[in-house]
């Protein structure tokens, strides 16, 4: 296949992941860089006939509605191009929701798309600063580099790839090619994000945010809502983009989320945001955090060294709670939100001067 698109793609090797496994390999480490709730977006496309590009970065999995028909037939969510692409492929050029990140894995959702799906794709990465320059190289060469070669797809199936290297260098943009043409529903770049930190070490900012390179890595339940959506910017817009627990009936429950930081910080605030959780934000929050050493590890939730650094707060609905941290000349790496004993929460702020 490779000769029929005008260049050559460099091999990059990558491992296969199992649609029952990609979440497991990927979510509790990297975050999905290109996410529109991340700020992730579609700068320009090839073809968009049947369903809009912009839906791959929708970040709930696709879904389907049988019989629904618009004017370009049937309705269907995901990006999805016309028959008979007289071009080797169909391509969508994305600028990542963070300021740079280096990529681990791949992530490409068929669902749905059975006989207009595609049949294979491929994922090119670049550095730039300049838009519009990266939009005018189009399905040419220009300064794009592989990230993921030629990947065989199927019909209405999630399909993951693991690099054996994650890459070493950031980029700021992605093509996601699609041979020749069909349809995508969603696509996911697992990685982490390369942030542009203050010069001023006496900053303040959010060292939690996903885009500063706060990561979620674990959490004790995430029944309704993913302990992922803690990190968005923003305060959401609706119940369904905050971290929500299953209802628990046992006495002294609680739930908990471990976050890791993009940097070890000073914490000097945090922020707890219960936004549309108003019949089910937490009766009570607690804050922890842990200077963890191993570099090649996670804490766990019950690991030594997990401090209490806030006041416990007391909650109310859809509100911004502010909390002083308890110790704001200590380095902390981790920090542990612990509720109790159940419930929603939209965001989470850890408001720190980077160490440096």
């Amino acid at each position: 296949m490779e000769e029929d698109i005008g260049y050559q793609l460099e091999s990059v090797d990558a491992a296969a992941v199992a649609a029952e496994d990609i979440d497991k390999t990927f979510r509790s480490s990297t975050i999905d860089l290109i996410s529109a709730a991340l700020g992730g977006k579609v700068l320009a496309f090839s073809d968009q006939w049947f369903a809009e590009a912009a839906n791959l970065l929708t970040p709930t999995p696709p879904i389907r509605q049988p019989g629904k028909m618009v004017y370009t037939g049937a309705w269907y969510d995901g990006w999805e191009t016309r028959r008979h692409n007289p071009a080797p492929f169909d391509w969508v050029i994305i600028k990542l929701g963070v300021a740079s990140g280096t990529v681990e894995g791949v992530e490409v959702d068929t669902a749905f798309f059975n006989g207009n799906h595609a049949p294979a794709i491929s994922v090119e990465g670049c550095f730039s600063q300049d838009d519009e320059q990266v939009v005018s190289w189009k399905g040419d060469r220009g300064g794009w580099e592989t990230i993921l070669g030629i990947q065989e797809c199927g019909p209405s199936r999630r399909f993951g790839w693991k690099l054996t290297q994650p890459t070493k260098k950031q980029y700021t943009h992605v093509r996601l090619n699609m041979y020749p043409d069909g349809g995508i529903a969603r696509f996911r770049l697992f990685g982490h994000a390369v942030p542009v930190f203050p010069e001023d070490k006496n900053s303040v900012f959010d060292l939690a945010a996903a885009q500063n390179g706060g990561v979620a890595v674990s959490c004790s339940d995430q029944h309704f809502g993913s302990k992922d959506n803690l990190l968005l910017p923003g305060r959401g817009k609706d119940m369904g983009d905050g971290w929500e627990t299953a209802r628990s009936r046992t006495k002294g429950h609680i739930d908990w989320a471990i976050i890791r930081l993009g940097a070890p910080g000073y914490i000097q605030s945090f922020v707890v945001d219960t936004a549309h959780f108003r019949g089910n934000f937490p009766q009570q929050v607690r804050l922890e955090a842990i200077s963890w050493r191993d570099k090649g590890s996670e804490p766990s939730h019950d690991a030594s060294g997990w401090v209490e650094v806030s006041s416990p707060i007391k909650c109310s609905p859809d509100q911004e709670h502010e909390a002083a941290c308890l110790f704001p000349e200590e380095v902390f790496t981790h920090v542990k939100l612990i509720m109790v004993p159940d419930g929603g929460v939209k965001r989470l702020r850890v408001l720190a001067k980077r160490a440096v």
